[in-house]
């Protein structure tokens, strides 16, 4: 018998597998050693894992940041943040003050590991697949169970081989990269799949920029993206102080991939993605010089600083364009101080640039939203239709360098057109100062800490043991690529109610129906009908506990995302998929449905019959399960499970 190499991404599910067999599709189980959580998904998460009980976290290392609700706009947002901190402290979790940054970019800098499992409730969580991790964004119940020493549980991916050959011409930037795969693949093509980087041209990315495509890998709906361990990832942590924590990781000669792509680093030019998806590529030249009003730079894709160099390389000088707003957000304290020290810092100012804080902002709609109608080149990995906050604004995404030169210029512009030299080589040592970093309490004084909560947290939202049958309405019909930021908007308007489902409920869906909310408290509930790849984008589990809190029993489509389907699952909702994709073309939105014998068929089958009386019609309904997602499933979701089983 011939054994095969395995892949890296073989390689780190099996030294962390404790469920399941190694089968494309099949179920299996992690041990996941570290988690991540942000504030607007941060105090759901902690709510569920007090509600469990458990009076110290498992994990090898759990952080909570503060980097998506940073203004403070009314005591909403302070308060979320007193109650994390104090959950931190109390459970054995450090917490990173507002202000240190971006959760991917400071756990990148400062507590990444290769070879070590990492879940977030983020879901560009994979950022950290730059250094040779897995790690995967999840809902934050899935968070807290992992915290708890629980096992994650995700369907076995497929394997994808990038090669990467050649090497990037000046201005073209690891954007680019990410963009030319989003291009290839789609933001459905990495479905059930973990991208893992191979090749020589491997070897000429630096960790920063193998982290900007990792973290942008989010947007394929693939499970991770990974890179190997190597030199490059080993100098990188030596800066950091870390060279301790390096490993070698890397695939056998030999390994075997399901599928294989090449990409000619020397081959690309500077891409943009067109609004209002990730995977509408076209090069900068072939769009053409549009006016732009605004330019933003930052984010947890572009915001490190060899991002942040090249960006004021191009600006010292020169003043912004008088038609365009620029502002910038260096990704962690760290990233600012270095910036301020080296007088990077000051050529943004001069040259006219609003300096943010070192959190996400813009990019998840927290301030900066573009005029009405108007064009905005963003460093981010989304630019989903009103993300930006303005309903009608025109988001792209370009490098660094190309929003930096179009800035300037007040067009979009390809920046290989410029005749400018610069070279900018990683620093041999990072400044390191974790001093906005708290740690978590001794055990024994852990016992005396107090938990405080502020009256916008409401319970969290639980579902009903299921039924035997399911009658309801369709509520509503959504088409394809229907994302998390549709079901449940971000902007600073709403993440302040992240903590309070109750209130958070009435903007259930505004993106392509402000009468959904009333509509569904009015009949009781419903079943949604969707199209492919429905609940893409991040990990919120709110898109789930929202709707559930609306009576959603059945959300019924051609496909799902992996997060979104599992946060359903986890909050009792039935995700189902039509085995004749042409039947959601039969069901309109006002349809009265039934779906038969429910109980019994996710009990024991992989088929459920779905009735629609309106029409008189039958429709045969995928619901293969695990064991476990059943269990779920039949209790009305995972804390209801969990309390029956504690």
């Amino acid at each position: 018998m011939v054994l095969l190499g395995m892949t890296l991404a073989h390689k780190l599910i099996k030294s962390h597998l404790v469920a399941g067999e190694m089968k494309a599709g099949t179920e299996i189980g992690l041990k996941i050693d570290q988690t991540l959580t942000q504030d607007a998904t941060g105090t759901m998460a902690y709510l569920q894992f007090e509600a469990m009980g458990i009076e110290r976290v498992k994990t090898e290392l759990s952080v909570a940041y503060i980097d998506h609700n940073t203004l403070q706009n009314g005591f909403e947002n302070a308060d979320d943040h007193r109650f994390i901190q104090n959950v931190a402290y109390k459970r054995g979790i450090r917490f990173s003050r507002p202000g240190n940054g971006i959760c991917h970019q400071v756990h990148l800098e400062r507590f990444g590991k290769p070879g070590k499992t990492l879940i977030g409730s983020d879901s560009h969580t994979p950022t950290g697949g730059g250094i040779g991790m897995l790690a995967m964004g999840a809902g934050g119940l899935d968070v807290a169970v992992a915290m708890g020493g629980g096992t994650y549980y995700i369907p076995m991916p497929k394997i994808v081989k990038i090669n990467l050959t050649g090497k990037l011409n000046a201005w073209v930037a690891a954007k680019d990269v990410i963009l030319e795969v989003l291009r290839i693949m789609t933001v459905k093509g990495g479905l059930g799949k973990i991208i893992e980087y191979t090749g020589e041209g491997v070897k000429t990315l630096s960790v920063p920029e193998r982290a900007t495509i990792t973290n942008m890998g989010a947007e394929l709906g693939a499970t991770t993206s990974v890179f190997p361990s190597d030199k490059i990832t080993r100098e990188f942590l030596k800066a950091q102080g870390r060279e301790a924590d390096w490993i070698a990781l890397a695939a056998d000669e030999d390994a075997v991939y399901d599928e294989e792509i090449m990409i000619d680093l020397s081959s690309l030019h500077p891409l943009a993605a067109m609004p209002h998806m990730p995977d509408k590529v076209k090069s900068v030249t072939e769009i053409g010089e549009i006016a732009i009003d605004q330019v933003c730079i930052g984010s947890c894709t572009n915001s490190s600083l060899l991002d942040m160099m090249k960006v004021a390389k191009i600006l010292g000088g020169k003043t912004v364009n008088p038609r365009v707003s620029l502002s910038i957000a260096p990704g962690s304290k760290q990233v600012l101080n270095m910036l301020a020290k080296n007088g990077a810092l000051a050529d943004m100012i001069n040259a006219g640039a609003r300096i943010l804080e070192s959190a996400c902002g813009p990019c998840i709609g927290m301030g900066q939203s573009p005029n009405s109608g108007g064009v905005s080149l963003r460093t981010f990995n989304r630019n989903f239709e009103g993300r930006s906050g303005t309903a009608d604004g025109q988001v792209y995404l370009v490098s660094p360098e190309v929003a930096a030169i179009s800035a300037l210029t007040g067009v979009l512009k390809d920046p290989e057109k410029l005749d400018i030299e610069f070279r900018f080589d990683l620093p041999e040592t990072f400044d390191v100062n974790d001093n906005m970093v708290i740690l978590p309490a001794p055990p024994e004084e852990a016992a005396k800490a107090e938990v405080l909560y502020g009256p916008n947290i409401k319970e969290v939202p639980t579902g009903k043991p299921l039924g035997d049958s399911i009658k309801q309405t369709a509520i509503l019909k959504v088409g394809d690529d229907i994302t998390t930021d549709h079901i449940m908007p971000a902007g600073a308007k709403i993440l302040p109610y992240r903590s309070n489902v109750p209130h958070l409920s009435q903007f259930c869906f505004a993106v392509c129906d402000p009468s959904f909310p009333e509509r569904a408290k009015q009949n009781g509930g419903g079943i949604i009908i969707g199209g492919a790849n429905y609940g893409q984008g991040s990990s919120r589990e709110h898109a789930a506990l929202v709707p559930l809190y609306l009576g959603i029993k059945a959300v019924v489509t051609k496909s799902f995302a992996r997060m979104h389907k599992a946060n359903l699952i986890n909050s009792g909702i039935l995700p189902l998929t039509f085995e004749n994709a042409a039947d959601y073309n039969d069901i309109d939105e006002g349809d009265v449905l039934e779906i038969l014998d429910v109980k019994n068929a996710i009990q024991t089958k992989d088929m459920v019959v779905m009735k629609n009386i309106t029409k008189n019609k039958e429709y045969i309904l995928n619901c293969a399960f695990s064991e476990r997602q059943r269990s779920f499933l039949l209790a009305g979701g995972l804390l209801n499970f969990t309390a029956n089983n504690s």
